[in-house]
């Protein structure tokens, strides 16, 4: 049981340095995966923070969780479209033009 403890950790670790890597190299932008790499990286270091009772490491990566797990769920709301608002529309009248949008007199002009 203690490897995959171990397993975690170093799993952890590939997940959070790779990650750093593909962004500093320009391979990925500062998105989804990235995020994506350091919220599974970080719970892989709290499980083998937490098996070794290394609780500096689990609190620096509980932060590093909540961070990438909001950083997920702005990307995720700002994504969604926009909801349909309603338009107040109002009519125009020019002098002059006779109003068209009701009923419209007849008017004998002889």
């Amino acid at each position: 049981m203690e490897l995959l403890w171990e397993a975690a950790g170093w799993a952890g670790a590939v997940a959070i340095l790779g990650a750093f890597l593909a962004v500093s190299m320009g391979w990925w932008k500062t998105g989804r995966g990235f995020q994506t790499a350091n919220l599974l990286g970080a719970i892989a270091f709290i499980i083998n923070g937490a098996f070794h009772e290394a609780w500096p490491s689990v609190a620096t990566n509980v932060a590093w969780f909540l961070i990438s797990a909001t950083a997920l769920f702005r990307m995720r709301s700002a994504s969604r479209p926009p909801a349909p608002t309603v338009v107040d529309v109002q009519q125009v009248q020019f002098p002059g033009i006779p109003e068209t949008t009701g009923p419209l007199d007849v008017v004998d002009s002889a």
